[in-house]
């Protein structure tokens, strides 16, 4: 058995490119939550990431917040930010306005996904009539507005309402058909499954990035409600790390680091260098995640 990877240690020595992130946010539901979304987008900012997206409530129920949010983001800061959009609670025509929106505002990156029914924690999905139907029609239907950058959702644990990894990987490769350039995966804990399944994906054909999406979670009952109706698995080793610590939010905080630095160091020693983090409208973990990982902010670059 090989020594254990260390967290940017291959960057330290020059080896592979630079570390590519991108951050994950939600749009704020409240004043004060949209004080805390601004305090981690700049703290988040000098990190230089290659992009920052925006997230879509369950049934478009964040519509216009997501808008607001992506809007803003572009408007006041150095950022790329991509807007996800979702088929659900709009008709093709909606979707469409809103495409040719984000547009006109200067996006030119959109998330796209099939989304989750209003009010769903993980039942049934049905297509509206005059909607799209999953995210490859609408992949398809933002490479026909305007030349978009596409990035769209991939499974390294089989979609809960897959009948297989072959099907989420025939599925994958209909939305690169459809003009998908980027692939950010569902979070994992699990780092060989997810090796297979970019195995599994690279020998279809699917040729475009397929970006680790990685979650560093404090809150363990939070996480198992957020993984439940995704399908994600939580292992027993994770469970038992976070045992006992309801009541101390600061050694959860390092322990949640602790793993994600591993995997990310883990992955970046099987090649992976592209790495999209969900943030849950927090800096602290992922400032400190991106640090170990050996990504700085220009001017600590510049001094170091």
């Amino acid at each position: 058995m090989g020594p254990v990877a260390r967290a940017g240690e291959r960057q330290a020595a020059g080896a592979g490119r630079p570390l590519g992130v991108s951050f994950e946010f939600s749009p704020p539901r409240s004043p004060e939550s949209e004080e805390a979304l601004w305090k981690a987008i700049r703290k988040l900012e000098p990190l230089a990431p290659s992009f920052v997206s925006v997230t879509y409530g369950a049934g478009g129920s964040t519509r216009e917040r997501t808008h607001r949010t992506v809007k803003r983001i572009n408007e006041e800061t150095a950022l790329k930010a991509a807007a996800h959009l979702t088929c659900v609670a709009a008709s093709r025509d909606e979707v469409d306005a809103v495409i040719r929106d984000y547009w006109e505002a200067g996006v030119r990156h959109i998330v796209a996904l099939r989304g989750d029914p209003p009010g769903s924690l993980g039942g049934a999905y049905e297509p509206r009539a005059d909607g799209y139907a999953n995210a490859t029609e609408l992949a398809a239907a933002i490479s026909r507005i305007a030349p978009f950058e596409i990035s769209v959702g991939a499974y390294p644990q089989i979609h809960p309402e897959s009948s297989s990894t072959a099907h989420d990987i025939d599925v994958l490769k209909a939305k690169v058909d459809a003009g998908a350039t980027r692939a950010i995966t569902q979070f994992f804990f699990d780092i060989d499954g997810f090796l297979r399944f970019h195995d599994a994906v690279r020998a279809a054909g699917i040729t475009i990035p397929i970006v680790p999406g990685i979650m560093p979670v404090s809150n363990f009952k939070g996480l198992t409600k957020m993984a439940g109706p995704c399908g994600i698995q939580v292992p027993a080793w994770l469970a038992k790390l976070f045992d006992g610590l309801d009541n101390d939010p600061d050694t959860r905080r390092l322990v949640a680091c602790s793993v994600a630095a591993e995997m990310c160091a883990k992955l970046e020693e099987q090649g992976f260098s592209d790495f999209h983090f969900y943030t849950l409208n927090r800096a602290d973990l992922v400032y400190a995640l991106c640090r170990m990982l050996g990504v700085k902010a220009a001017a600590q670059e510049t001094a170091a």
